[in-house]
């Protein structure tokens, strides 16, 4: 019976469930669109392109392990965990020979992979470039079309993609930045893949020229192994599998092959789990906090006839029935048509992710019905659990005073209510409290952005408390503007339950979005003025391509200058990760400044480490002591610390000798060179005319550089939040809309009474920018606080970086978001004649 009687409420009021229907669905849409980010890296596939013809793919293990066994109570408890390493794992050449015995392999085939970027007018057009020895062509297989094979070092063997764009024929002369310092090569063939390969472009050189290039003697990247006639992949794997046990190796085959190919795209999994998780988690809370307050208005809308049915008999149980039964109903529908919808939303978001460089385009995106059951799952959950809230003051009242406040706010707020406002805003006092300790941005993140919906909930439960203590300020100016705010300073006070669900939804875009905007420039601002501090180089040479060749650093000091040579990498202590670089230690302290606090500079070798005071802090370190890590790919070190340094948020935890850090590195190019020099720049130029890629510029030049980079990084997690807060902005809309309709009475009334049409709309915009004043207050307030806790924490400092044009935009927004908002409905409702509406039936 209840639920026949829900199906006919939902369809009598379609209008008054509207607001409610919308907020639902596009929390729907959120959270299905976060679970097919989540679902692309737990299981996205990467599809390989260099080793489609090897049916099994034996590579280097590219994590770092960590066992701990726990004995309690008599039961021993063993817990695995593993963590990527930064650059490829490299394996020992000498595994060829206990692969080739293996029962079933017909043919191994080393393969060697390395930078190796074609210095030409027209780049690559996006593809990223590899260098390989002609030996691993095979593997794909590339055949030649053009010319000969790579038989002399200088010789070389391109793929059709790069002869089309560089224009290159059998003869020509093509230079190309690898691992060493820039190379002309002879174009001596042209080979093209039997498959499709649209994420790459390769160049292939002689064996010995490769294996110069590679960097790494006595190592390959990967072995391709290629079975016996008659020997199946599922009968191939197991006995390479046996044959290697014990060495580390790691034996892939099928779609497994492509993360040994593309090892960014396999560490992007792990960024877009976080990544799907953080925005999930985030969009989730607020939907709620959003749904609650849709929810609670339009029950409030609804208070006298909930009234009635408890006056002619219905129990307290049948109205929370009849309540849960119409948002179920009302969710259903929503969640199912917002998951739907999310599909395609999360499709856009993953392309944007490719095209911003945040994740892969080998990665490909993956959705299926786990997503959208999620976002159907969890819109039914907040609807039901956003209609058993709102019902809970009309449930709990006897039936004479639910009638009584049909028409009036009750006097003052349950004491729960007011008791849960209060925990909530000591919860986020506590969270706010716990970041100023958090030191890693990991660590740190997510207790933001908690603080900012822990602390945007207690307004909303404070909310009608605050809206009254506000109007104690506002009340006296408002009643001198005239008519129209006397008569809205009387609508806040005596509306305050109403205007504080407005206010909650403002609150929380205002403070949201203040958050994302200011808590990445805090951070990169703070590093950038370390690192200008800490920069005493004269001039800073900087690539424009994939980094400085160590020609440029030879140059420079065959004239007598200091050439500080910087590389960047990320290592692991333990399974904890550290941000690292190798400096070169002649004449360091010439250019370059971290603050030492302990130990000094001049002990930098091959076999020590300088580390930061928050690196010193976490490990417990201190001059001599000493430090077991590993490095970026996977190769273990034991180093003595030579220093303790203060400045590690401008240039890293760890700082070891460019040496040691170029051996493991993908990349050993220089990402910039420090020069002490008395010469000018154009002198600096000159000297380096013939270096492709260098470019001069002076510190604050670089700095600028820097400061682009990290905007580049910050709109990855503008686009992340975005969606959240798009969300927010439409529920400031839906709940100021709602809020207005259901006003036309009082329109009316207040129309009969000699209010003109133009003092009625006067009154609510007067109301909205008093609103919006309010919600401003309480989310900048919110803002301020956590990013001042999250500055505190990460650099020291309780200084954010806020920009006031950003900030002003912010506000602007939400102002005309409100005035838009309540202007459309409220001129809807005065269009009607104020007899025809006072007469009409409720």
């Amino acid at each position: 019976m209840m639920l026949r009687y829900a199906l006919k409420s939902v369809r009598a009021r379609k209008a008054a469930f509207f607001g409610a229907f919308l907020a639902l669905m596009c929390a729907a849409a959120l959270i299905t669109a976060c679970g097919t980010l989540l679902e692309t890296g737990l299981r996205g596939s990467i599809r390989t392109e260099r080793y489609t013809a090897a049916p099994v793919v034996v590579s280097a293990d590219q994590n770092v392990h960590r066992t701990t066994v726990k004995h309690k109570k008599g039961k021993t408890k063993t817990k695995h965990k593993a963590k990527p390493v930064a650059e490829r794992a490299w394996l020992p050449q000498g595994l060829a020979g206990t692969l080739a015995h293996t029962p079933g392999v017909a043919r191994v085939v080393p393969e060697l992979t390395f930078l190796a970027q074609p210095l030409t007018a027209n780049g690559t057009g996006g593809r990223t470039a590899y260098g390989h020895a002609w030996d691993s062509a095979a593997l794909t297989p590339y055949r030649l079309t053009a010319g000969s094979a790579p038989k002399n070092p200088a010789d070389l063997v391109v793929d059709p993609w790069l002869a089309g764009r560089a224009r290159l024929r059998v003869g020509d002369r093509l230079t190309v930045q690898s691992t060493r310092a820039p190379r002309t090569y002879r174009v001596s063939g042209i080979a093209a893949p039997a498959v499709e390969v649209p994420h790459q472009t390769s160049l292939f050189f002689s064996a010995g020229e490769a294996r110069r290039l590679a960097a790494h003697p006595g190592k390959v990247t990967a072995f391709g192994v290629f079975p016996d006639r008659g020997t199946d992949t599922g009968r191939l794997r197991p006995a390479v599998v046996r044959a290697l046990r014990g060495t580390g190796a790691q034996v892939s085959s099928g779609d497994s092959r492509g993360a040994v190919e593309f090892l960014d795209a396999a560490a992007a999994r792990t960024r877009l789990v976080s990544l799907g998780g953080a925005m999930g988690g985030t969009s989730l809370l607020v939907a709620v906090l959003v749904v609650v307050g849709t929810f609670a208005l339009t029950v409030q809308q609804r208070h006298r006839e909930l009234a009635l049915l408890r006056a002619v008999a219905a129990s307290p149980g049948q109205i929370r029935g009849l309540l849960g039964r119409e948002a179920l109903i009302v969710g259903a529908v929503a969640g199912l048509t917002g998951a739907l919808l999310g599909l395609p939303l999360g499709g856009l978001l993953h392309s944007r992710f490719v095209a911003m460089g945040a994740v892969p385009a080998t990665l490909r995106h993956t959705a299926s019905v786990f997503p959208v059951a999620a976002g159907v799952v969890a819109t039914l959950a907040g609807a039901w659990a956003s209609a058993r809230v709102a019902s809970r003051r009309i449930t709990r009242i006897r039936p004479v005073e639910a009638l009584a406040e049909s028409r009036t706010e009750p006097a003052r707020l349950p004491w729960g209510r007011v008791l849960a406002g209060l925990l909530l805003l000591a919860g986020g006092t506590v969270l706010v409290v716990v970041l100023t300790s958090l030191r890693t941005e990991p660590a740190s993140t997510p207790v933001t952005f908690l603080a900012v919906v822990v602390l945007s909930t207690s307004v909303a439960l404070l909310g009608p408390l605050l809206v009254k203590a506000a109007m104690l300020l506002l009340g006296g100016p408002l009643r001198l503007v005239g008519p129209g705010g006397r008569l809205a300073a009387a609508n806040l006070r005596g509306n305050a339950a109403r205007m504080a669900s407005v206010v909650t939804p403002l609150t929380l875009l205002v403070g949201m979005t203040c958050t994302i905007l200011f808590v990445t420039p805090t951070l990169g601002d703070a590093a950038r003025a370390q690192a200008r501090e800490g920069v005493r180089a004269d001039w800073v040479v900087v690539p424009a391509g994939p980094g400085v060749p160590a020609e440029a650093a030879r140059r420079l000091r065959a004239h007598h200058d200091v050439a500080t040579e910087v590389v960047r990498t990320t290592v692991r202590v333990g399974l904890d990760k550290y941000a690292a670089q190798g400096v070169t230690p002649a004449g360091l302290t010439r250019t370059w400044d971290p603050g030492v606090t302990a130990g000094s500079l001049g002990r930098l070798t091959d076999r020590t480490v300088a580390v930061s005071e928050l690196a010193a802090e976490q490990l417990h370190l201190k001059p001599g002591s000493t430090l077991r890590l590993t490095l970026g790919d996977g190769t273990p070190a034991e180093l003595t610390v030579a220093a303790v340094y203060t400045r590690g948020l401008g240039f890293g935890d760890l700082t070891f000798t460019h040496d040691l850090v170029a051996r493991h590195v993908d990349n050993p190019l220089a990402a910039a060179v420090l020069v002490g020099t008395p010469r000018t720049r154009t002198q600096i130029a000159a000297a380096l005319r013939d270096v492709p890629g260098a470019r001069v510029v002076s510190p604050r030049t670089a700095d600028h550089l820097q400061a682009q980079r990290q905007q580049a990084n910050a709109e990855v997690n503008h686009l992340a939040m975005g969606l959240v807060l798009a969300f927010t902005a439409i529920a400031v809309v839906n709940t100021l809309a709602m809020s207005v309709s259901e006003r036309v009475r009082e329109f009316a009334l207040l129309r009969l009474a000699g209010a003109t049409r133009r003092q009625v709309l006067r009154m609510l915009r007067t109301e909205a920018l008093s609103v919006v004043l309010l919600a401003t207050a309480l989310g900048s307030g919110i803002a301020l606080a956590v990013l001042t806790a999250f500055g505190v924490g990460m650099t020291g400092r309780a200084a954010p970086s806020v920009t006031p044009l950003p900030y002003v935009a912010v506000v602007a927004v939400a102002g005309l978001l409100a005035l838009a908002a309540t202007a459309l409905p409220g001129r809807a409702a005065l269009r009607v004649r104020a007899v025809t509406v006072a007469t009409a039936k409720e």
